[in-house]
């Protein structure tokens, strides 16, 4: 059950650079989740992805599944018994329009839908492509926050997964009821457009209670990840932290939201930035492969972050 507790997340003003670079680095190693304002998302262009991302879901279960079995590796549709309220589309690699494109296409299977085709399909590659630089934007800024100097590196050549969620709650005695349960995203980072409708996300604070976080107007959330091109928390030796999450009904009314999740390649190697190690801070884990990870991952069931103590 959600808890009556709340939580304001800090607040990066991503037009407020380099000045906001301590703020940045004491939200991802403290709490791991924080808001962006100034973000560069044309509002606009935002309440037409929310209008476009419900009317995807009213489509029919068959036109919906012409987009694939959801997989980390290639998008697509997914609801199962498991997740009870929730249905999701994701689109991977959301960082090529070609992918983009093929995932409208595929939607598009009657007259009336062709009708608008064009329009969703343009309001849908217009905002993932924004939604990508601001991904690409804020994992340098997160980088740099705890002493990584870039140089020539750019996150640009990461692959990104977007999802869009939708969570059917209907009547009264779905309050309280978990829509997606607790979990650690898989991703260097995530960036979070939320429901400005309707609460429900959830995250875990140091003392291990969920608590919540209203909706902002304006604003995005960034999650820090479990897993990116490096395990963000291995890669930083443990100073970046990523941060436990849930949805959970707070109204008997459906519920949307947007993500975008840097991802990494399924053979990147995860080691320990050399930065990061020093005679204060001893290496904390072994290097490993993201294959490795993942194995042990399912292997135990683990979907939060508690595997790590094991590596």
């Amino acid at each position: 059950m959600a808890t009556d507790d709340k939580l304001v997340l800090p607040v990066i003003d991503l037009a407020n650079f380099p000045k906001e670079l301590e703020k940045l680095a004491a939200a991802a190693t403290g709490l791991g989740c924080f808001r962006i304002v100034n973000h560069g998302m044309p509002p606009m262009l935002t309440e037409e992805m929310k209008a476009v991302t419900r009317s995807l879901f009213k489509l029919p279960a068959e036109a919906k599944l012409r987009s694939g079995n959801d997989n980390i590796h290639t998008g697509g549709y997914v609801s199962s018994p498991e997740l009870q309220f929730l249905e999701s589309f994701s689109i991977y690699d959301a960082s090529s329009m070609t992918d983009i494109r093929s995932f409208c296409t595929l939607l598009d299977t009657t007259t009336q839908q062709r009708i608008y085709h064009g329009v969703y399909s343009e309001i849908i590659c217009a905002y993932i492509e924004k939604l990508h630089d601001v991904v690409i934007n804020i994992a340098g800024k997160v980088a740099e926050s705890v002493g990584y100097i870039l140089g020539g590196f750019s996150f640009d050549e990461w692959p990104c997964l977007a999802r869009l969620n939708f969570f059917d709650f209907k009547v009264e005695e779905d309050i309280g009821c978990i829509g997606a349960q607790p979990h650690t995203d898989s991703g260097f980072l995530s960036v979070l457009q939320e429901d400005v409708s309707v609460g429900g996300f959830e995250i875990m604070n140091s003392d291990g209670n969920f608590v919540s976080i209203d909706p902002v107007p304006g604003t995005l959330i960034v999650n820090i990840g479990d897993v990116g091109k490096v395990m963000v928390k291995v890669w930083s030796n443990g100073r970046l932290q990523n941060v436990k999450h849930r949805v959970v009904c707070k109204e008997a009314r459906s519920r949307i939201s947007i993500n975008m999740f840097l991802l990494a390649a399924k053979d990147d190697e995860v080691e320990t930035e050399a930065i990061f190690v020093d005679s204060e801070h001893p290496r904390i884990y072994q290097t490993f492969s993201l294959n490795e990870y993942r194995k042990l991952r399912d292997a135990t069931g683990f979907r939060a972050g508690e595997i790590l103590p094991l590596l």
